[in-house]
């Protein structure tokens, strides 16, 4: 069949073209182009209107859906009107689905921006829903450690023979590096002022007091928090996305008891004896400084290391340790649970656990010290 019986021309009235489409427009055939539509759109007076006849058509594929829907592109682009109602039931269908584009969510931006009452009150709203959620899983975490004490938790030792090494030995490597690093500082600081006095030694109790009392606890929560917590975060955040823990719900079996239980109890664990690891990492990093750099004797170095720690000193420290731990693990957990159903919720889960973290160990360590100073001790 030739172009001319396929493809054909006429104007019913001024600014208005009518195209006819005639014979069979499958794939495989020699069909007309586009371009001779355009030529005929540019040709002779303005047309503002194009229609389509398509009764002497004896059949279609996707042949005719490209020409027509090139067609209709260079028409929106040329303004001007398409009136589809010529065209088979079946092609108009198909061309309606091709060009239909689903509306965004959030995509029409608000006309108004929100006055300053607005913003504070969801602001408020949003503090208040995320002091409740805080609440609540606080309030559940309390009864599964009561549950615990009671022997009626269901979760496998497995999994936190898993977590204890990755609470514990795995991270040894990095709390080695930032104590004995952290110890290196304290040294090189307080020598420099000391030794304006003749007392280089005492800097065996600035080191051990504070690497024992304080710092070695905060640094190891710390790096628990950008370690450990963040991988509790993304663990059950994604969990939550694969819907794992919908599924436990269903089975009848409580996430906090099968999953935050045995993370909690692992890092809970794990702390003091990384914070013990921590102060020995830090009082060496002290000693290579004393030592080493400004020649104090190790014997006289480590003597008066063991006369200033006591053990209020240590004890506080590795209380520190454990509330730490805590903190740490529901902060990641929390957040974990808290995780929406999509990758990038995953990733944001992991930071807010970070962030929620370190803002605990601080507080916790301003709460500490004052009722330290308080008692005495």
């Amino acid at each position: 069949m030739s172009e001319i019986r396929k493809l054909g021309f006429s104007r019913p009235t001024e600014g208005e073209i009518l195209v006819q489409l005639a014979g069979s427009w499958r794939i495989g055939q020699e069909l007309p182009s586009e371009s001779d539509v355009q030529t005929q759109l540019k040709s002779g007076p303005p047309i503002q209107r194009i229609g389509f006849d398509s009764r002497e058509l004896t059949g279609w594929d996707t042949g005719l859906l490209s020409f027509l829907i090139k067609v209709l592109e260079h028409c929106s682009t040329a303004k001007i009107e398409v009136e589809k109602d010529g065209l088979p039931e079946g092609v108009q269908r198909l061309i309606a689905l091709a060009t239909a584009v689903p509306e965004k969510k959030d995509a029409k931006q608000q006309g108004e921006r929100p006055s300053f009452l607005a913003r504070v009150g969801e602001d408020a709203i949003v503090f208040v829903k995320s002091a409740g959620e805080l609440i609540t899983f606080l309030g559940e975490a309390c009864v599964v450690v009561a549950r615990l004490l009671t022997g009626k938790v269901r979760f496998r030792l497995s999994d936190l023979g898993l977590f204890l090494q990755e609470s514990g030995a795995q991270a040894l490597p990095i709390v080695s590096l930032i104590s004995l690093l952290v110890g290196l500082i304290l040294a090189f600081v307080g020598i420099i002022q000391l030794k304006l006095f003749g007392a280089q030694i005492y800097v065996a109790d600035l080191v051990g007091i504070a690497m024992v009392r304080e710092m070695g606890a905060i640094m190891t929560g710390i790096v628990m928090a950008g370690r450990t917590g963040a991988a509790f975060a993304a663990q059950l955040g994604t969990m939550e996305v694969n819907e794992e823990i919908d599924a436990l719900k269903t089975l009848g079996i409580p996430p906090m008891e099968f999953l935050v239980l045995p993370r909690m109890l692992s890092l809970t664990l794990m702390m003091p004896l990384l914070c013990l690891y921590a102060n020995l990492m830090g009082i060496l990093g002290g000693a290579a400084v004393a030592v080493g750099v400004y020649g104090v004797n190790p014997i006289l170095y480590f003597n008066r290391t063991r006369e200033a720690v006591g053990l209020n000193d240590l004890g506080i420290g590795l209380f520190m340790s454990v509330v730490f731990g805590v903190l740490v693990a529901l902060a990641g957990c929390l957040r974990g649970m808290q995780c929406g159903r999509s990758a990038s919720a995953v990733g944001g889960a992991a930071t807010s656990a970070v962030v929620t973290g370190i803002v605990a160990i601080i507080v916790a360590t301003a709460i500490i010290t004052v009722m330290c100073d308080v008692i005495g001790i």
